[in-house]
């Protein structure tokens, strides 16, 4: 009789896990303050607010009714929204006013998409 062979079973578990690479530290921390500036409700209205606009940005003075917070708060986790290169700001005078800055928010979908 012929010799039997057998194959090793593969020691990797890919056949489980989506293709791609993994984040670097860089990318990580840049994806985990996009996802901690969208942690809060009020960003993301916030966020959303500024998104939906007819002129494509607003100003901090007509952000603070639709979210009932003051202007120092609205100002605070607008802040953090350009932090995390969700928002640009542009000083005009005494006020701010934001725009939405897709490029951060598009990388986090997606690393989480094709990763």
């Amino acid at each position: 009789m012929g010799a039997m062979t057998t194959t090793a079973p593969a020691t990797s578990s890919a056949c489980c896990l989506p293709g791609g690479q993994p984040l670097d530290d860089a990318e990580a921390i840049q994806l985990a303050r996009v996802f901690k500036a969208l942690g809060d409700p009020a960003r993301v209205k916030l966020f959303s607010l500024i998104v939906a606009s007819a002129n494509g940005e607003m100003c901090v003075c007509d952000l603070t009714e639709p979210v009932g917070l003051s202007q120092p708060t609205v100002s605070h986790h607008m802040k953090l929204l350009v932090d995390a290169g969700l928002v640009t700001r542009e000083q005009r005078g005494r006020w701010a006013y934001y725009a939405p800055a897709p490029g951060p928010l598009l990388t986090a979908v997606r690393h989480l998409t094709e990763q």
